[in-house]
């Protein structure tokens, strides 16, 4: 059977690449940052046919060890420092975990390969490397304008993953997934965080929900669908680039609009505060993805709406609060 090895496995991207893979009969092994982690015994829980390793991104020697014993026909480099607005407060611990991790695992990757052979390499890169955005729909040749120590970190990463792969012959390809949730995502995403309000809200446990910035843009999908995405991509027969996306742009307003009227509240100004403090130092006002270099070329396309998804994240939520999780 395949063997693949996912860095950043407990995140809602980890956790969706690993069911996929392990349906599709892989064995499947994840880096697992300190021993104590909490998240842990998520992954045990949810996944108890995966093994993990204890690594760290900023440690290359943890990161060929965790390759010398899982042995992997594939790498998934999930791991990152990702929430936008902590990169701004943190920008040099995002540096050195999500720009130079990156360079480790390549690093790690290649030192492998001279005793083990060919390894296929996935680095996820993000559309927050668009930054400032040059056009409208961005796509794998539009230029790079990062407005973030988040996305500049996810820059490097990216072109690193480029220059192995054309420097040392490596199957190397990265994703540049644009926005993409689910009931799994962080409570400090801004979608998961309107989730979880208007749950509480319905419920009659919380009064207000305080955001900042209601006429952001983004590109939303389900994360289900897009880890589908990455796995293609390492069955082609050469490394690429590839914009992940829907094509659809929807605002901040947009996703309360559909979340607040999914459990019967029509109006929801009442309830909406706006902050400063939420805002960011250098907005990203638009992103919108044309992915139609993945669906030519890797016969990928979303299948979840962007109205099933925010209804999919809000009844997680009213289950997960009536539950008492």
């Amino acid at each position: 059977m395949p063997t693949a090895l996912i860095t950043g496995i407990t995140g809602q991207d980890g956790l969706y690449l690993s069911e996929l893979l392990l349906a599709k009969g892989y064995d499947v092994h994840g880096v697992v940052r300190g021993q104590n982690n909490p998240k842990r015994e998520l992954v045990r829980r949810l996944l108890p046919d995966v093994r993990l390793h204890n690594g760290d991104l900023t440690d290359l020697s943890s990161l060929m060890r965790a390759l010398r014993d899982s042995r992997p026909d594939e790498v998934y480099n999930l791991g990152a420092v990702s929430f936008v607005a902590y990169s701004w407060e943190n920008a040099f611990v995002t540096s050195d975990v999500t720009a130079h991790g990156v360079l480790n695992v390549l690093e790690a990757v290649r030192l492998h390969e001279d005793d083990a052979g060919s390894v296929r390499f996935y680095q996820a890169s993000s559309s927050e490397m668009f930054g400032k955005v040059a056009e409208v729909p961005q796509h794998e040749r539009t230029l790079l304008w990062p407005r973030s120590p988040y996305g500049v970190s996810k820059v490097y990463g990216h072109y690193m993953t480029i220059n192995y792969r054309e420097s040392y012959g490596m199957h190397a390809s990265s994703g540049i997934l644009f926005n993409h949730e689910s009931p799994r995502r962080g409570p400090e995403f801004v979608t998961r965080k309107i989730s979880q309000a208007v749950a509480r809200i319905k419920l009659g446990l919380q009064d207000e929900l305080v955001l900042g910035n209601l006429d952001a843009q983004r590109d939303w999908g389900f994360a289900g669908d897009y880890v589908e995405a990455m796995w293609l991509m390492l069955q082609q027969p050469v490394g690429d680039d590839y914009v992940i996306a829907t094509g659809e742009t929807h605002s901040i307003r947009d996703f309360l609009d559909i979340a607040f009227a999914h459990v019967g509240i029509d109006d929801w100004t009442p309830y909406v505060r706006q902050d400063p403090r939420f805002m960011r130092p250098a907005e990203v006002d638009q992103l919108v993805g044309d992915a139609s270099k993945a669906r030519d070329v890797l016969g990928w396309k979303p299948r979840v709406s962007f109205g099933d998804l925010v209804a999919m994240m809000v009844d997680a939520d009213l289950e997960a609060t009536q539950q008492g999780w």
